[in-house]
C-alpha cells in the first residue's frame, strides 16, 4: 500500500477509535451547500461527517475489530462519528433528511454492534437526554413522595380531629 493510503487508514482509524459510534450514508446527490450546512450542524452537536475512500475505510473498520462490513460499502458514502451521544447524530441526521431527503442512512455501529436504518431512526426519536435523566429522577421521586404522604396522614387527620373538637368549644 502507498504512503498516501496508509495514512488516510491510520487517519479514519484515529476517528473510529475516538468515536463510541459511526453511522455510514450515501450523500450522492447533495450539493456542496447542504453537505456544508450538514457538517455545520454535525459540528455544533459535537460531531463530524468525513467522506471516505470506500476500500480503505473498509481496512481501517477491519483494525478496529468490527467483522465484515458486507457489501455495505458501496457508492459515494460519508461517515459521521462524534464524541457524544448517537441519538444526537441520528437527530440531525433525520431532521436533516426531511429538509433534503437526502442523504440516505446505509447502516451504524454502536460499540461495535451494527444498527440498521431503521435501529438510527428509533435513536432519532429518542427524547433528548436531558429529558431522559428528568423523567428517572421524578420515577426515583415518586414512591419518596408516596411513602412522605403516607406518613404524614395519620397526623394530618389527627390535626384535623383535634382541630375540629377545638373549634366545638
Amino acid at each position: 500500500m502507498r504512503a498516501e493510503k496508509h495514512s488516510i487508514t491510520r487517519e479514519y482509524l484515529q476517528q473510529l477509535n475516538a468515536s463510541p459510534f459511526f453511522i455510514v450514508l450515501n450523500y450522492q446527490g447533495l450539493k456542496v451547500g447542504p453537505i456544508s450546512e450538514l457538517r455545520t450542524r454535525l459540528r455544533h452537536a459535537g460531531c463530524a461527517m468525513h467522506v471516505v475512500k470506500n476500500s480503505l475505510f473498509r481496512l481501517a473498520v477491519k483494525e478496529t475489530g468490527i467483522a465484515d462490513l458486507g457489501d455495505g460499502l458501496a457508492g459515494q458514502l460519508a461517515v459521521v462519528t462524534g464524541t457524544k451521544d448517537v441519538s444526537v447524530a441520528a437527530k440531525i441526521l433525520k431532521a436533516f433528511r426531511a429538509e433534503f431527503d437526502k442523504p440516505d442512512l446505509h447502516f451504524g455501529y454502536l460499540n461495535n454492534e451494527r444498527l440498521d436504518p431503521a435501529a438510527i431512526q428509533t435513536l432519532a426519536d429518542l427524547p433528548a437526554p436531558e429529558v431522559l435523566r428528568a423523567r428517572f429522577l421524578a420515577l426515583l421521586n415518586t414512591p419518596a413522595g408516596s411513602l412522605v404522604r403516607l406518613l404524614n396522614t395519620p397526623a394530618s387527620q389527627l390535626a384535623r380531629v383535634l382541630q375540629a373538637k377545638a373549634d366545638k368549644t
